[in-house]
């Protein structure tokens, strides 16, 4: 596949960090550039990254192949709006924004060949993970495309319908954030258990990873790794029947729901 050109409409942390990947990866600067309100922002990311940058972003999509929209949601419709008379019908467009829908971005934009993703945070160390829909226009070239891009950050799964990308910013959109909580819980406890509280969290933080490099790396999935570790009338047994007496599972599946129900309330506001 031939190397396309990426405009990013928007030069924030997911967007540098996008930028970086696809450097990392021998993507030349000359195939890269990006537009940013903020002098400052401009400046950094030419410094980091070697590409050319700009004010304003009809400038930063000319001749582009790929344009990527990275901007906050609240200020999507009106970057749309701007920009729709100066894209080709050939460009494709990429949204990284949460709760944009393709219908919304069709909407403000005009018929369009439109993938929505929804990365999460650890993209920023490349260790990411994404959900892609792609509407009916994305060609198989641009699908490629796009997958590649947000490859550059981390693994990138397709979804066969929009609507479950709510379900992926329940799952892994918002995921980092309960793994943070329940390493600060298990920190805490372990700080009342006597521990130092630095030794806690280094004991706490290093398990979390290896852990998951354990399941990632792993032929089976996470409840078998678990039986494995869980000796009968073991110390593990005790503290696995206490969270499932609390209602472990229950909660988990209702805080994701509450998750998804928001991400699609707040699709439907955003895109009004």
């Amino acid at each position: 596949m031939t190397t396309p050109r990426i405009a990013f409409v928007g030069a924030g942390n997911m967007a540098a960090s996008l930028i970086g990947g696809l450097r990392a990866q021998g993507i030349e600067a000359s195939a890269i550039r990006a537009s940013d309100r903020g002098a400052e922002q401009r400046s950094k990311i030419n410094a980091d990254f070697a590409i050319a940058t700009f004010e304003h972003n009809a400038d930063a999509i000319k001749d582009a192949d790929v344009i990527v929209l990275s901007v906050k949601p609240q200020v999507m419709k009106e970057v749309c709006l701007d920009l729709a008379p100066h894209i080709g019908e050939q460009q494709l467009i990429v949204s990284i924004a949460a709760g944009i829908s393709c219908a919304s971005l069709e909407n403000w934009l005009g018929p369009r060949a439109i993938v929505r993703c929804m990365p999460n945070t650890p993209a920023l160390l490349r260790q990411g993970v994404s959900g892609l829909f792609g509407n009916t226009q994305v060609s198989p070239t641009q699908r490629e495309q796009a997958e590649h891009l947000l490859s550059a950050v981390g693994l990138a799964l397709w979804l066969d319908k929009e609507e479950l990308i709510d379900a992926v910013t329940a799952v892994s959109g918002s995921g980092p954030a309960y793994f943070f909580l329940l390493i600060e819980a298990m920190t805490a406890a372990g700080e009342k258990l006597g521990l130092p509280r630095e030794t806690a969290a280094q004991l706490t933080l290093h398990t979390a990873l290896g852990a998951a490099r354990m399941a990632v790396a792993s032929d089976v999935d996470a409840s078998e790794l678990r039986r494995r570790v869980t000796s009968p009338a073991g110390t593990t047994e005790a503290a696995i029947k206490t969270f499932q007496a609390n209602g472990f599972e229950a909660l988990v599946e209702q805080a994701l729901n509450a998750a998804a129900h928001r991400s699609a309330e707040l699709a439907e506001q955003l895109g009004q």
